[in-house]
């Protein structure tokens, strides 16, 4: 394995050093990726020193999952030099108890994710979106079982309020049981607040890390849909799940995040040379407080170009950072209690 220029980053108060740009599978692999499309990908990302993959039991209803697994054995790689993350939770069956963060599903769930992996283990499994109706007991114990039985090295959370991340550390301490390292969280230009303010005593207290989905927001700070709706784009291709926010790009808030969009793209282009994309994942990337960011690529000069974040990331001065926060003028409000 060679990193190339890669960054690594420890993954919250962990020892699992991971690249500041991972490889994602939502929408991708198994969905409009598949077949010969997938290795090239993988291989390609694996040469440029992207070794992690992200994926879960819902992407593509299971066929994520035997992509990542049959590429990974079919290209030789040593299982030891890749970090994959899977996750239990959401449905793609109808049984009682396919779906939730049971022990039972959590045990089952992840049993049938590795048999689809084709492998022994994950390097760590999220809880995918909270689940009220489990006590947060069962819940942390569970993980602690998949640990225990070195089915995963270490668990973590998806979109978990703050508060939920407490209890589970809160239990885990009470217990002596292991707490959760990360959350899985959406986080870009025009989403800030959990990341920013309610996270950010998880930071202080946890070293809390971060693997982040949606840096370009689904798209949307790459300027593809400055003049509507692209043939083949994700929201062309998935337009029953993102009606809501194709319906906003035509009302007002969604055009004042375009008329942003074009700003960014214009001190993107004068300021660094790069395009509006690889400023908005370096935007994301020079965070302290974000360990990786999970990029989605449907094809391999997608990737291509998203690599060349690593070329724009020391140029992110604080004077650069300070001119995109102007633009994008939303700063959420900090927690004063």
């Amino acid at each position: 394995y060679d990193p190339k220029n890669m960054q690594f980053r420890n993954l919250g108060n962990s020892g699992l050093r991971v690249p500041v740009l991972s490889l994602g599978a939502w929408l991708t692999f198994g969905h409009v990726v598949e077949g010969d499309p997938v290795a090239d990908i993988i291989k390609l990302a694996f040469e440029n020193g992207i070794n992690m993959i992200d994926t879960a039991e819902a992407y593509a209803k299971g066929k994520s999952e035997l992509e990542i697994g049959r590429v990974i054995k079919k290209l030789g790689y040593r299982r030891t030099d890749w970090i994959i993350t899977t996750k239990p939770l959401l449905p793609y069956r109808k049984g009682p108890n396919d779906v939730g963060l049971s022990r039972k599903h959590i045990i089952e769930g992840l049993n049938e994710s590795l048999e689809r992996l084709q492998m022994d283990y994950v390097d760590v499994i999220f809880a995918h979106r909270p689940d009220s109706t489990v006590p947060m007991v069962e819940i942390v114990r569970a993980f602690n079982h998949i640990i225990n039985t070195g089915k995963a090295f270490y668990w973590a959370t998806s979109e978990w309020s703050a508060r939920q991340i407490e209890e589970a550390f809160h239990v885990a301490d009470e217990l002596k049981l292991i707490p959760p390292i990360a959350d899985q969280c959406q986080y870009n230009g025009f989403h800030r607040q959990r990341f920013e303010v309610e996270y950010k005593p998880l930071y202080q207290k946890y070293r809390y890390g971060t693997t982040v989905f949606s840096a370009l927001a689904s798209g949307l700070l790459t300027g593809k849909y400055n003049n509507g709706i692209p043939e083949d784009s994700r929201f062309s291709n998935n337009a029953d799940f993102f009606k809501n926010t194709i319906d906003s790009l035509t009302k007002e808030e969604g055009l004042e995040k375009i008329r942003k969009v074009k700003d960014l793209t214009a001190l993107a282009e004068k300021e660094l040379g790069c395009t509006v994309s690889q400023l908005a994942l370096a935007w994301v990337a020079k965070n302290p407080n974000t360990s990786t960011v999970i990029l989605g690529a449907t094809k391999p000069q997608q990737l291509l170009e998203n690599l060349k974040v690593l070329e724009i990331l020391p140029k992110m001065t604080d004077d650069i950072y300070q001119k995109i926060n102007d633009i994008l003028a939303n700063d959420p409000k900090q927690d004063v209690r």
